[in-house]
């Protein structure tokens, strides 16, 4: 890499930025591979002009056209990808006057798929930050008003006054106490009774989820007892009044040695009505950032999923190397950290890791305007809901203001009044909130959708990505999770693409020309299906009835595919080793972008195009976080689990039969007719290899995570219909 720049506050350099070394082959390799794509359009053209196939050349030159806007977006996020580094400890040496607050805002929704333990491990992890603790607020949003969960984060509270001092005297680096106490390490008298301490929590909190309330028993003052009153009968997940409970105050709360003030923890369930739109995550986001201005209004906010726990406590003052420069400070909306995952199989079976879309793409959009917004892992400033740089929007009320100092104590009857106020599900009308200011609505994909519109009005972000993980999350380990995950993500991506912000055309006048084709990689993935489908059956199915579509090895056309194919996968793997991938991991990673396509990406566009039809609406599930035994076990042994019967699997088991039979014809024909169908049997042969789960599953398992039957059934009857139909229309 070569330098690009230093950035220093008072003379003291925080962070330096520099430039990729593989930017200018890759600008000159995107020239020719845009001569190639030119090239390939006017061979289609020609032969659509030229040739009988009409109908075939189109299905081709659609497809291609899809593949050469995707390659395109991608080729953006290519131009100028940068690295950065940051000093925090040559910030921590500054007074801490000049640490400013910190409110940090965490999730969860369903106790049953995001286990309160959990829920309660980040918020302990983040709490025991190197920071001053006053100065931190951990604010914890449950949409689903579950007591479980209240019950954890109570529990939490107790043991953090043994935790965070235990951490710090003995500069713990895992925060978060499950990680710490599964490590294999030999421990001190302090830590071992620590860790008593925290089994008993566990064991606790365990056993009220399991029996599904919160017993007498586990009451032990009359104070929480009347919070526990409020989860009366009528109190359903979909319709109850707002709870707001301080449960630890940074004001009068002291750690164990009763020499260290300790953070705030605030439980946040906003008020649900069955008649009141909600607005899912982003409405729970905007329920917390007015909550958050009535009581601390910290201008540093910190956006976490339940289950990304902090595995680096110094997090917040790398964020604050950036966030505080003052060259860069007044148009600098937020830091984002990459999420990185624990527990991933040895070779990421499932490509859950997503390399591309949280590293990869992320250094491109860096060295643009930044990265987007990914949901979580993020610093943000304030100032950034509140509109553009040059024009601040103000809120309904002063109070809400992102620039008002909180001068009133956090428990007093004024200050929780006036955020029980602002969490009430009628709130929100005839405002700004989600349009303007806040966290924005129209998609299922806020944080994205949100960070895309921040960047339109002119505001700038950076890529943070120290050695050392800022933050690891869970995986989910069943594919029937990860495909329902992907399909919701490309729903609420999909709106974002055909919305009146569409990076196409809103963007691009917003943001510029590289930025806005940045943009349009995810918000278009449902579109990714169309050449799937086209090159997955088109091509065999041609095959299997003795009719080819591709040029022969004599025709110069068949070297330029053969150019295109592997210099887009070339280009695609060392971008992939080059972050610190794996051959073994790039492989499996292309084997789900052709899974996903032939199944989330597929039944997305069909969904949407239902729900804009008005024939369909969207649902939001919660991805479950939970862990069982056995699914655990095949998930590290690298075996493809299924899951119980789904549609979405019919598509790709199609794709699988058709290309098997294909590739047995086509080398058959080969060998024995001399038939040349070189390009037909390497897209065969590629789909063959990558389709191998599928063929175990079909063949040789017998266990529960297998194809359904009734999946491998339909499939055979659509791969028949398929090829009968084949038959007359190529004849």
């Amino acid at each position: 890499m070569k330098p690009h720049r230093n950035n220093s506050v008072g003379g003291i350099t925080l962070h330096t930025c520099q430039t990729c070394r593989r930017t200018v082959p890759y600008r000159i390799y995107a020239f020719i591979h845009i001569c190639g794509i030119v090239a390939l359009m006017y061979h289609h053209v020609h032969s659509l002009v030229t040739a009988d196939k009409t109908l075939i050349t189109s299905l081709l030159l659609l497809a291609d056209v899809v593949l050469a806007f995707m390659w395109a977006t991608s080729a953006a996020l290519r131009f100028n990808p940068v690295n950065r580094s940051e000093y925090p400890e040559r910030y921590v040496a500054k007074p801490v006057e000049d640490f400013p607050k910190l409110d940090v805002f965490i999730c969860t929704a369903d106790p049953y798929k995001e286990p309160p333990m959990m829920v309660a491990n980040t918020a302990l992890s983040v709490m025991a930050y190197d920071y001053p603790s006053d100065k931190i607020s951990v604010y914890v949003s449950d949409d689903g008003g579950s007591s479980l969960t209240f019950f954890a984060l109570m529990e939490a509270a107790k043991f953090s006054k043994h935790w965070l001092p235990f951490c710090k005297r003995n500069n713990i680096q895992d925060r978060s106490p499950e990680v710490y106490f599964s490590s294999k390490l030999s421990w001190s008298d302090e830590a071992q009774n620590l860790k008593i301490m925290y089994t008993n929590m566990k064991t606790r909190v365990e056993h009220v989820v399991e029996s599904g309330k919160v017993g007498a028993e586990f009451i032990t003052c009359d104070k929480s007892r009347g919070v526990f009153d409020l989860w009366t009968d009528k109190f359903t997940r979909h319709d109850h009044p707002s709870i707001i409970q301080v449960l630890q105050n940074s004001e009068t709360d002291m750690d164990e040695t009763n020499k260290f003030k300790m953070p705030n923890l605030i439980y946040v369930s906003r008020e649900k009505s069955k008649v009141s739109p909600h607005h899912f995550k982003a409405g729970a986001l905007n329920t917390l950032l007015r909550v958050s201005a009535a009581i601390t209004n910290s201008p540093i906010i910190l956006t976490l999923d339940c289950d990304m726990y902090s595995n680096d406590p110094v997090t917040p003052v790398r964020a604050l190397c950036y966030l505080t420069d003052p060259k860069i400070k007044s148009g600098l909306g937020f830091v984002q950290f990459p999420q990185r995952f624990k527990g991933t199989s040895k070779n990421d079976i499932y490509a859950c890791e997503y390399q591309r879309l949280f590293v990869i793409n992320m250094i491109g959009f860096d060295g643009l305007m930044g990265p987007n917004y990914h949901g979580t892992g993020c610093f943000f400033n304030r100032r950034v809901f509140f509109g553009p740089p040059s024009n601040l929007i103000l809120p309904e009320i002063d109070e809400l203001r992102p620039d008002r100092i909180v001068d009133k104590s956090v428990k007093t009857q004024e200050v929780l009044a006036l955020a029980h106020k602002v969490a009430g599900c009628n709130y929100e009308q005839n405002t700004n909130w989600g349009s303007k200011i806040g966290f924005r609505y129209g998609s299922l994909v806020e944080d994205y959708y949100s960070g895309y519109r921040f960047q339109c009005e002119g505001w700038r972000s950076v890529f943070c990505t120290p050695k050392r993980a800022a933050f690891y999350g869970d995986v989910p380990k069943s594919l029937t999770d990860i495909m329902n995950q992907q399909k919701r993500w490309c729903i609420g991506l999909l709106e974002m693409a055909f919305s009146v912000y569409s990076p196409i055309t809103y963007g691009i006048k917003s943001i510029g020309l590289l930025m806005a084709a940045g943009y349009c990689q995810n918000p278009f993935w449902g579109f990714w299906s169309i050449p799937l489908i086209v090159y997955g059956l088109l091509p065999q199915l041609s095959l299997l009835c003795g009719v080819s579509v591709f040029p022969k090895t004599s025709d110069p056309w068949f070297w330029l595919y053969i150019f295109l194919f592997f210099g887009a996968y070339t280009q695609d793997l060392l971008d992939f080793v080059f972050e610190g991938g794996s051959y073994r991991r790039w492989w499996n990673d292309q084997r789900m972008w052709l899974i996903r396509g032939l199944t989330s990406f597929f039944f997305a566009l069909i969904e949407f195009t239902l729900k804009t039809l008005n024939l369909s609406t969207f649902g939001f599930n919660v991805t479950s976080k939970t862990d069982d035994e056995e699914l655990n076990k095949r998930y590290e042994q690298e075996i493809f689990h299924f899951g119980s019967s789904s549609y979405m699997f019919l598509p790709v088991t199609t794709v699988a039969i058709v290309n098997l039979l294909a590739l047995v014809w086509g080398l058959y024909c080969l060998f024995a007719w001399r038939e040349e169908c070189v390009l037909e049997l390497m897209l065969a042969s590629f789909a063959v290899v990558n389709c191998l789960p599928i063929y175990e599953s079909i063949i040789m398992r017998k266990d529960d995570g297998k194809l359904p039957n009734m999946v491998c059934f339909s499939a055979g009857a659509v791969t028949f219909v398929l090829i009968v139909s084949g038959y007359f229309f190529f004849k």
